[in-house]
């Protein structure tokens, strides 16, 4: 390829890269009224900066390739920092190995870009193969903590078992979003761990985690469901014991597994926790997001739970990598009540929801819980169709009308 021909493609790439990255973000119409979708996700593999994939050098990479390639962005923990939303996705390249970066918007919704460089997060040792799906905590002790799951290749595996790995959490903390300071992994009674959680405030002067103990890097075996822990320490943390506040079930959006999503947002009512819940199904595993409330004081006296999933794939959002899959580790509450709510589908790339603190509280509360029956969920339905007759849709018309019987009384 001549040098004049390089520059015409690099030019094409850089304009489809902008016209990406400055394309508005526009609301889908017809919501569920609890929050809304958008048109396009925020973040995809193609947003990645071309001087991370592309040597931009003609002499060393004369066809323009792609030198590092990058499969998908999803599972980003989320944060507000100065006036900015910034997201740390977890950035998977073609060699399945993922790692965290940052990515900035001014709105939350459209225009993220992310930073010059990934996060270089240090390691604890060379054994450490893949780190992803972080949370990020601005903790009262006035650090920004990294929550992470760290992957190893399980030493007992048999021969040619290649595919065998060990679970544990992994934490980091940093004050400025750039550079990192490793901490030991976190130590649990439980065999492995995924998907753990620190509580943004001190628990009776301790550190505050929420756990998901398992007896393997897939099954959660006898791990129970969501479990919470105290530890003395944050450098050296570790749990003694494990409560488990949210249970598997049978026959639930969450009965093969569950774990925490975000840190938990703190309300007049309670704290408000986004979860994930997986179950079994022919075509594979389906992930899909539950909200619960717990106590402001006792944070294992779960107070709300409505029935089902809060969020679920739908559309292009069930085909990926991982298809049928939707997951949410960061959501960032602004001061005005907005609540930005950041989900990956399939494990291929990123998007945005919006609700408020109202609306999802309303949510919670007001929802009618699992009866974890048919017939309790025909109960509950028909309490609610019996509490509408009050009401009256017309066939020809959107407006619901208020009886003469209702408005009199």
């Amino acid at each position: 390829m001549s040098k004049d021909l390089f520059r015409k493609r690099l030019q094409v790439l850089q304009k489809k890269y902008e016209e990406l990255i400055v394309r508005p973000n526009e609301i889908k119409e017809n919501g569920n009224g609890i929050f809304d979708r958008y048109q396009n996700p925020i973040l995809t593999a193609s947003h990645i900066q071309l001087s991370w994939k592309y040597d931009l050098n003609p002499d060393t990479n004369p066809f323009l390739m792609e030198r590092f390639g990058i499969n998908a962005v999803f599972n980003a923990g989320a944060i507000k920092w100065n006036n900015s939303y910034l997201l740390a996705a977890r950035v998977e390249g073609a060699d399945r190995k993922s790692f965290f970066a940052i990515a900035e918007s001014s709105n939350g919704i459209d225009n993220f870009r992310f930073w010059d460089f990934p996060v270089l997060m240090p390691e604890i040792d060379d054994q450490e193969t893949n780190i992803y799906d972080i949370r990020l905590v601005q903790h009262e002790d006035g650090w920004i903590y990294g929550v992470f799951c760290t992957e190893r290749k399980d030493p007992n595996a048999n021969a040619g078992d290649q595919s065998s790995a060990i679970a544990q959490c992994g934490i980091a903390r940093t004050k400025d979003l750039k550079k990192w300071e490793r901490l030991s992994d976190l130590k649990t009674p439980s065999a492995q761990q995924r998907n753990v959680v620190l509580h943004p405030e001190f628990v009776n002067g301790r550190y505050a985690f929420y756990t998901r103990p398992q007896d393997s890097f897939i099954d959660a075996g006898n791990g129970g469901g969501i479990g919470f822990g105290l530890s003395e320490s944050i450098t050296n943390a570790e749990v003694k014991e494990e409560i488990v506040i949210d249970k598997r079930i049978y026959h639930t959006v969450y009965e093969l597994k569950n774990g925490l999503g975000p840190a938990p947002i703190k309300t007049d009512k309670g704290w408000l926790h986004m979860a994930h819940g997986v179950r079994n199904t022919a075509s594979g595993f389906r992930y899909v997001c539950y909200l619960f409330m717990t106590d402001l004081k006792d944070l294992t006296k779960v107070l709300y739970k409505p029935g089902g999933y809060f969020i679920a794939p739908e559309g292009d959002e069930m085909i990926g990598d991982v298809s049928n899959v939707l997951f949410c580790n960061g959501w960032i509450a602004d001061n005005d009540g907005k609540v930005f709510i950041y989900y990956a589908s399939s494990d291929s790339r990123m998007h945005v929801a919006t609700s408020t603190i109202e609306k999802l509280l309303d949510y919670v509360m007001n929802s009618p819980a699992d009866g974890f029956t048919s017939a309790a969920s025909v109960t509950e339905l028909n309490k609610i169709i019996e509490n509408n007759k009050g009401f009256i849709m017309s066939e020809k018309s959107t407006h619901i009308h208020i009886s003469e019987k209702t408005a009199s009384s």
